[in-house]
């Protein structure tokens, strides 16, 4: 397993991944990973001969208002289970490496970046657009694999792909769950014991808006429903929204996803599924 810091060694790795008609995949993260981003490397594995990942904390991506020190590090356990996942090469930059002295530029996205965790974090979604189509020129990989777990996430890298028509596919993986049913997420880490506990009523709560929205009923009351029992239970949430699953834009039928935001304590849980 190769662990870059440089850009050149990098783009001397990428080249030699590529060479005669390779595959290389990319899995852009920021540290502290777990069993979800592990299982991004194993599907990046089933579609190139070569696996990235990028370690990044991306300042970009934090508002003013929110503490960039306090989001998870731990360099030698991430490297550690890339290592047990058959990682390939760890793209490692330093703050300087990706935005050097005098950088200006910024991507500026609307659409679905608009509304939800865009409303939430003002110019979250500008950070994420800018650093991952930096990591996509920088590695010159062929896909980029990225986990529904932050569905409004991948809607607007997706956009930002298409619309610049940047070389590189992207390819959503599926949320993937502890056993009682909480979404992977490096924030985890930082619930209290009895926060844990409570966490999974979250998904629960959602699977059976879900199921009674299927069984007929409109979707509104539904789930206000569930946001006053979230309530009652001691979260704050922030939303909990049925969309389109591209535009997120309302529902109108068909296909949606429910997407979920909530606070327990310090900690804000994420999480969507499928209509």
């Amino acid at each position: 397993m190769q662990i870059i810091r440089d850009l050149a060694t990098l783009r001397a790795a990428s080249a030699e991944a590529r060479r005669d008609g390779r595959r290389l995949a990319l899995v852009p993260t920021m540290g502290a990973l777990h069993q979800g981003h592990l299982a991004l490397v194993t599907a990046g594995r089933q579609v190139a001969q070569t696996v990235a990942v990028s370690i990044f904390v991306n300042p970009l991506q934090f508002a003013p208002t929110e503490d960039l020190s306090r989001y998870p590090r731990d360099e030698a356990g991430d490297l550690a289970k890339l290592r047990e996942v058959g990682c390939d090469i760890v793209w490692m930059p330093d703050v300087p490496t990706m935005y050097p002295p005098g950088s200006a530029t910024r991507i500026e996205v609307t659409g679905p970046a608009e509304g939800y965790e865009g409303a939430a974090r003002p110019d979250h979604f500008r950070g994420v657009a800018t650093v991952c189509t930096k990591l996509f020129s920088q590695t010159q990989a062929d896909v980029a694999v990225f986990g529904e777990k932050d569905w409004q996430q991948v809607q607007v890298v997706s956009r930002v792909v298409a619309d610049l028509d940047l070389p590189i596919r992207i390819l959503p993986h599926p949320t993937v769950r502890e056993a009682d049913g909480l979404a992977c997420s490096s924030r985890n880490i930082r619930l209290t014991p009895e926060q844990r506990a409570l966490a999974p009523l979250l998904p629960r709560l959602m699977v059976t808006a879900l199921d009674t929205i299927r069984a007929g009923a409109a979707p509104g009351p539904v789930l206000e429903r569930a946001t006053r029992q979230l309530q009652e239970a001691g979260f704050v949430p922030d939303y909990l929204a049925l969309v389109q699953p591209e535009t997120l834009q309302p529902w109108q039928g068909g296909p949606g996803r429910l997407l979920a935001a909530a606070r327990l304590g310090e900690v804000r849980l994420l999480d969507n599924m499928a209509l």
